[in-house]
């Protein structure tokens, strides 16, 4: 069962046609014809049905496509490995970002990389948290710079780098700030609250701190960036939960009876994913830029 095999068998899979296949691989279809002829002919099992001119994986062509993408992306994972550790270079590195991360902490990490990497090739994107995890779990990205889940899955193992406190915030003017001494948590939820969208950790964070007092998030405005959100509650908009480095001189930091929150940030990966040399020089300098300290000096 060798790895171009393997490819070609993917290709007509996904496209769903031999012809389409042959385009993506820069191929012949005679060629794909044959690799795939070869692979069933090595399993001495039926890939696919050919109806007219359409192609349908059988039983044990889906219960190959399963397994074949992991096959090969280990035999990658291998060679650049065996390369990169041999000649000690940093060469292509995919990495996630959540928008937060990416705007406040990410720039001195890569700038270093690219200092002492110029070769590196880094593809960088930014991403919602569950689009992410599924990512790293598909192993289409090394490493993602997240808010960190209070919970992980399985085959997912994080490293935090950073904790922001959140404060409850508001503008001078708010009817929230004009109050003396400390803030009960139910007085919170009778005015507008601007927080992150539902399916963010962060989110998740501050809902729990209210549903341990059983108390409801309704009057809300969702929003997808805490930048965006620094800005509306400026603007008077509403209350809302930021980290120090967003509040500014237009906000007060709202004394909240009992209640102290905080986000970790870091970085996760596959727990079964050999890790590039470019990975590992990534890290390396990310916790060099968190602790202030270089991996030499500890």
């Amino acid at each position: 069962m060798d790895h171009q095999s393997l490819e070609a068998f993917l290709a007509v899979a996904d496209s769903g046609s031999f012809s389409r296949a042959a385009e993506r691989l820069f191929l012949t279809q005679p060629a794909i014809s044959k690799r795939v002829a070869n692979l069933e002919s090595s399993l001495d099992t039926k890939l696919f049905d050919r109806i007219g001119r359409e192609v349908y994986l059988t039983e044990a062509g889906r219960l190959l496509v399963e397994r074949a993408g992991r096959i090969l992306e280990d035999i990658r994972d291998a060679r650049q490995a065996i390369t990169q550790s041999a000649s000690g270079q940093v060469g292509h590195i995919a990495v996630a970002s959540s928008h937060h991360i990416g705007l406040h902490y990410l720039g001195p990490i890569l700038r270093t990389l690219v200092e002492r990497h110029p070769q590196a090739q880094l593809d960088l994107r930014f991403l919602e948290s569950e689009q992410t995890l599924q990512a790293i779990l598909k192993r289409d990205l090394e490493l993602a710079f997240i808010t960190l889940p209070s919970t992980l899955p399985r085959d997912l193992i994080e490293e935090r780098l950073w904790t922001d406190q959140l404060h409850f915030v508001a503008t001078h003017d708010h009817p929230l700030a004009a109050k003396k001494g400390a803030i009960r948590l139910n007085e919170l939820v009778h005015f507008r609250a601007i927080l992150p969208e539902e399916n963010t950790t962060t989110f998740r964070l501050i809902q729990s701190v209210f549903d341990r007092h059983h108390l409801p998030l309704k009057r809300r405005l969702a929003v997808n960036y805490l930048e965006t959100i620094g800005a509306l509650v400026s603007s008077g908009l509403g209350w809302s939960l930021l980290p120090d480095r967003l509040i500014n001189d237009s906000m007060t930091i709202l004394d909240v009876e009992q209640v102290r929150l905080e986000r970790h940030l870091g970085v996760i990966r596959h727990r079964r994913r050999t890790p590039s040399q470019g990975a590992l020089e990534l890290l390396a300098i990310a916790r060099e830029v968190a602790t202030g300290v270089k991996a030499q000096d500890v």
